[in-house]
């Protein structure tokens, strides 16, 4: 585990973070879902599945998990913590390409960082959460089109977050380079309903799809 600081605009603090070095030139950095941490089996599963496969990988909490809250903080918080953990990464490996991921609010969060200027070589949202559940009036895609970067939507169909997926289609569709991989039967946590399986399985099982994107 490593230490990362990170300056807030209230201040500096730090944040926690696996770093496994790997040989295939590419870093792949990864955030956890909004209910969650660093550490949670799906996400721990997902990246020991890119760390079997070569790659460099960086998990990391964002602030409030680290004071102990289930409840993220501002959006400017989360957006520096982005900006800090490649900084990390594009240091531990000034070689590599540096893909940002994240499950939902953390894939969202990468989004928005690089709206603002962070350079990564793509992203990659697993379980993009285009709306509240249940609310698709309140989508958050005004900065989607704004990035310039690459960028993968691993989606379950199934998914609350997306529904109707017209909307969501629509959504991708005004990004500049975007496209959609999609889950058959999967929901914001790629569950698969009468296909029960351990979290850490089904983040195992989007690597592929992850590396596959990375690679080209």
């Amino acid at each position: 585990m490593v230490e990362i600081a990170v300056e807030l605009p209230s201040g500096p603090t730090t944040v926690s973070a696996d770093w496994s070095a790997g040989d295939n030139g590419v870093t792949v950095i990864v955030a956890h879902g909004a209910g969650t941490g660093k550490d949670h089996p799906f996400l721990t599963g997902f990246t020991a599945a890119l760390d079997a496969l070569g790659f460099s990988t960086l998990r990391f909490n964002f602030p409030y998990v680290e004071q102990g809250r289930r409840m993220p903080g501002p959006a400017a918080h989360a957006i520096a913590t982005w900006k800090a953990v490649v900084g990390f990464a594009r240091a531990a490996d000034p070689e590599a390409s540096v893909w940002a991921t994240g499950k939902s609010y953390g894939g969202r969060m990468a989004s928005m960082a690089v709206a603002e200027g962070l350079e990564v070589e793509g992203l990659a949202y697993l379980g993009y959460p285009l709306h509240p559940p249940g609310r698709p009036e309140k989508p958050r895609i005004e900065h989607l089109p704004t990035i310039g970067a690459p960028q993968l939507f691993v989606e379950g169909t199934n998914d609350q977050f997306i529904q109707p997926i017209s909307q969501f289609e629509d959504a991708v569709a005004t990004c500049q380079n975007a496209e959609v991989v999609w889950i058959e039967g999967g929901g914001h946590t790629f569950e698969v309903k009468g296909r029960k399986r351990p979290a850490s399985e089904i983040g195992a099982s989007l690597a592929p799809v992850v590396a596959e994107f990375v690679r080209r």
